[in-house]
């Protein structure tokens, strides 16, 4: 057989008794492929990890610090809610009493009360508008 006429996996070996002969040979592995370079780590990646651990804790901490401070939380605003009702209570309040007290002032000295009366006319849309003031 002629070299050109081998096939592929098949080669001329000569063997130790001195004969050559044809035989498979073991197929060669392919050549490894190149290991990629490490890559450097990215800073956003790095800040984001040492970032994580720390808002995890101030979460923590606040939700322990907001468990101790309901109670005083809840008092306050229990105590603004009254506030409101003591200041809503207020403007009810003073008006009727001020009201009151002029009444019974106001009857018991003599003093007569004046009453004041307007009258303002005018004529058409842009009249000059006359008017009288009557005290009695």
């Amino acid at each position: 057989m002629l070299p050109h006429e081998i096939p592929p996996g098949v080669q001329m070996v000569t063997l130790p008794g001195g004969h050559r002969t044809l035989a498979y040979t073991p197929e060669q592995a392919p050549p490894a492929l190149p290991v990629p370079a490490a890559q450097p780590i990215p800073a956003w990646a790095k800040t984001t990890a040492l970032l994580a651990p720390t808002i995890g804790g101030g979460v923590a901490a606040t939700g322990i610090g907001l468990s101790y401070a309901a109670p005083g939380l809840i008092a306050m605003s229990q105590a603004l809610w009254a506030t409101v009702a003591l200041i809503a209570a207020g403007a009810i309040a003073a008006p009727a009493l001020l009201r009151t007290a002029r009444s019974s002032t106001g009857s018991g000295s003599g003093r007569s009360t004046t009453h004041i009366t307007q009258n303002i006319t005018a004529n058409g849309l842009f009249g000059r508008a006359n008017g009288t003031i009557n005290h009695r």
